[in-house]
């Protein structure tokens, strides 16, 4: 939806951001996912003002917005305020995490244990990849990132397991045309990280695909404040 609306695949390409799930009353039908709800919401993350400038811009360009048989039309926008990070943090999936993606040697649908230190060094690597890819950082602070450890809720996933409920699914992607697989884990976990990695995976999602809508993160019992969210003129944006 994001990329029709904005007509400009290489901002996407070039920016760090991601994006939830459609959200609002459904039910699963036949056919697919049926909505019955008058508004739905979806929520935007990232480090990039202009980034979102552009995003929102797009979408109110847009008269109508058609996703599958469903014509949505922007209405409002809100923008939430930013936690406050720490070394340890608790955390929520609005969608699920992909500890890995196209690994050569791995199978993309491989089962990974939450509770091994393989899932831990997997979001390592790929924090650390991201983050240095970004530009943002210097090596040396890369290099001081190295405490990192991520402590799945035991108890939740032993109620999952009890009642015979999965965390962890198989979710189709589709990447540069093609139709790709992928196993993505929700769950509660906590991070012991530095703030600055904490910020990084709350506004720039956590894990792989995080631009196909993967790995965003919600902060349990945290209400922001939340404001009005300003739409410029488009004219502007150029």
């Amino acid at each position: 939806m994001l990329r029709i609306a904005c007509a400009d695949n290489d901002m996407f390409e070039n920016s760090y951001f991601t994006f939830s799930g459609l959200k609002g009353q459904t039910k699963v039908g036949r056919e697919g996912l049926h909505y019955f709800s008058k508004k739905a919401t979806i929520v935007l993350t990232s480090p990039t003002q202009s980034f979102i400038d552009r995003v929102v811009n797009g979408l109110f360009r847009e008269s109508h917005i058609l996703l599958g048989n469903l014509m949505l039309q922007a209405d409002t926008v809100e923008i939430e305020e930013a936690p406050l990070f720490h070394q340890s943090m608790k955390y929520l999936c609005i969608s699920p995490i992909v500890p890995f993606h196209q690994v050569e040697g791995l199978n993309n649908k491989l089962f990974v244990n939450p509770l091994s230190d393989e899932f831990s060094d997997m979001l390592y690597d790929s924090t650390m990849y991201r983050m240095e890819k970004s530009g943002l950082y210097t090596p040396e602070q890369i290099s001081s990132f190295f405490r990192f450890q991520i402590i799945p809720d035991q108890q939740y996933l032993e109620k999952i397991n009890r009642m015979d409920k999965k965390f962890a699914r198989i979710y189709s992607v589709i990447k540069n045309g093609e139709i790709m697989e992928a196993r993505g884990y929700t769950l509660p976990f906590e991070v012991l990280a530095a703030p600055e990695v904490q910020e990084f995976i709350y506004h720039n999602g956590f894990g792989e695909l995080a631009d196909h809508g993967f790995g965003m993160l919600d902060i349990p019992n945290f209400k922001p404040n939340k404001a009005p969210y300003i739409v410029k003129d488009s004219t502007t944006q150029e």
